[in-house]
């Protein structure tokens, strides 16, 4: 099958027959392949004038709008502009800046030329700043005035790190410091390369959220540029002329997910919002009033967004809405239903890959599944033994690899082998990731193999806070687990051993919630944190966190 757009079907999905389309589905990469030249420039060279990106601000009112022609004359000029600046193809960017049309600029001027971007959350502190770079060899940092301040702060131990880019929106701009709207105007018009890159060529790195070890980073390759054509055609329904907005911080994969190049393939306006503290008011004022017609968040925003005045729900352009980054509850679906007359589409995918799970709005949808498997995805449950599970039988959520990878996979994990050959094995990738198959081939998600918590749509890795818990002096040991909560998902909950000349005493569990603050992202603090005088632990040494979890239901540590 040809990854040509389909032409507009009015209310019929772009899916109109499931089966059929997951058979038929072949999505081929050209060898020579540059997702701005071939994507975006390909838009611009058949409707110039259509709008490629709007940008938002907290309050609802426009930033910017930029027309296709526009958004790559800019992404061309900030390539060139990194290139004055030797910035080589290959070299990681760390990039961080908030959801604002620079975000842009720099991710496809460094793609244009075959520089790798690396995106950052915008609550990385020093810490975590200095590691990504460290870990990258990142060759550039572009970011904003607050970023600034932490890239100085961890400067002196980043020895590849020779060119510091910053955005500011009153111009700004620190000392040592080169600003990248001067730097885009100045660029010269040095004629840029037709087709840069190979389709093997490294594109984009992201880095894991961290659970038993570091973060590591996840390398996409040119390919992964057509990865979300699936995810935008087929889950997000897109068609020409429509206004998608995901709900995402900028330095997550899920921006790629739902606001780069599968989005503009189907020739769809991507809108990113500055927001500040949501609200239900916020929110659909900003679908209204902006025009939205597909409509991504997650879980906890729609969780929250129900709870605001039915009469903020008349949204007569609203047409599709969809659901990523932990299991939506089916109250949320009934109630969002009944308020819009949309069904929210759940679906599931990772940083090591596009969307592969998800319900189609062919199909009926059953609250609480991840759907079925992605049009040029095999995706299968395995048990312990590498074998193909049982209908109803909780396994791995595995993809097949071989003879044919599909295309927005990962390619491996940077510098680390050993943890690459361990999730790809036998012609396998093992998300470890649990769930269950139905019958009908509906997934049922079950939970981490690692651990990983879900809170407020935020992945969390253990190991980073129990990492900055035993940093404070009166830690010996820790543990953390998340707790099930109505409102969040879970929350990080954390078990202390505390050294010798320290007593628990909820003055200390403030001051180490605020060490915690300080030392990793504020997102990651530990809202609960009890004191233990152990921790349950496997013969070989290693903790139970299932035991603790199943104390925690069982209310032995009352939150």
């Amino acid at each position: 099958m040809s990854t040509a757009r389909q032409p507009s079907r009015g209310d019929e999905p772009n899916m109109v027959d499931y089966e059929s389309t997951y058979a038929g589905w072949d999505l081929e990469v050209p060898e020579r392949f540059n997702p701005v030249v071939d994507i975006l420039g390909a838009w611009a060279d058949e409707d110039p004038e259509a709008v490629a990106l709007v940008s938002i601000d907290a309050d609802g009112s426009e930033l910017s709008s930029h027309t296709v022609a526009e958004l790559l004359s800019l992404a061309d000029r900030t390539a060139r502009a990194l290139m004055d600046q030797r910035v080589k193809p290959g070299d990681p960017v760390f990039i961080m800046l908030p959801r604002v049309a620079e975000w842009y600029l720099a991710v496809l001027g460094a793609i244009r030329i075959g520089a790798v971007p690396m995106p950052g959350p915008n609550l990385l502190t020093p810490k975590d700043i200095r590691f990504r770079i460290g870990q990258s060899k990142a060759t550039a940092a572009i970011t904003d005035v607050p970023g600034a301040a932490k890239v100085d702060e961890v400067e002196s131990g980043l020895a590849s790190l020779r060119t510091k880019i910053c955005w500011s929106s009153d111009d700004e701009t620190p000392d040592g410091w080169l600003d990248l709207g001067r730097l885009i105007a100045d660029a010269g018009d040095e004629e840029l390369p037709d087709s840069p890159t190979h389709r093997d060529d490294p594109m984009m790195l992201y880095f894991t959220s961290g659970t038993v070890s570091e973060p590591k980073m996840v390398r996409h390759t040119q390919e992964y540029g057509l990865g979300h054509v699936t995810t935008a055609r087929f889950w997000h329904d897109l068609r020409a002329g429509d206004r998608h907005w995901a709900v995402t911080d900028s330095g997550w994969a899920k921006a790629a997910f739902g606001g780069l190049f599968g989005q503009w393939h189907e020739r769809a306006t991507v809108v990113q919002v500055q927001l500040a503290q949501p609200t239900p008011e916020m929110i659909l004022g900003i679908v209204r009033d902006h025009h939205i017609t597909s409509f991504c968040a997650p879980p906890t925003l729609y969780r929250s967004v129900v709870q605001g005045d039915r009469t903020l729900f008349d949204l007569p352009e609203l047409r599709h809405c969809t659901g990523a980054g932990e299991p939506l509850n089916p109250e949320v679906i009934r109630e969002w239903k009944e308020r819009t007359g949309l069904t929210i589409h759940d679906g599931y995918g990772q940083t090591e890959m596009s969307l592969v799970l998800a319900n189609f709005p062919s199909l009926e949808v059953r609250p609480g599944s991840m759907g079925k498997a992605m049009p040029g995805w095999q995706v299968e449950i395995l048990n312990e033994d590498g074998e193909p599970a049982e209908d109803g039988e909780v396994g791995e959520v595995c993809i097949r690899t071989d003879p044919k990878r599909p295309i927005g996979l990962f390619e491996k994990y940077e510098g680390k082998d050993k943890a690459t050959a361990e999730v790809f094995v036998d012609g396998w990738y093992h998300s470890g990731d649990k769930a269950a198959r139905d019958s009908d081939g509906y997934f049922w998600f079950e939970g981490r193999n690692d651990d990983v918590i879900t809170s407020s749509a935020y992945r969390i890795g253990p190991f980073e806070v129990e990492s900055a818990l035993i940093e404070h002096p009166a830690v010996v040991e820790s543990a953390v687990v998340g707790r099930d909560d109505e409102k969040r998902t879970q929350v990080v909950c954390a078990f202390c051993i505390l050294a010798d000349g320290y007593e628990g005493s909820p003055e200390l569990a403030t001051e180490l919630q605020n060490f915690v603050k300080k030392t990793t992202a504020p997102y990651k603090y530990p809202r609960e944190i009890h004191f233990v005088g152990e921790l349950p632990k496997t013969v070989s040494g290693k903790i139970r966190r299932t035991e603790l979890r199943e104390e925690l239901r069982a209310g032995k540590y009352p939150a």
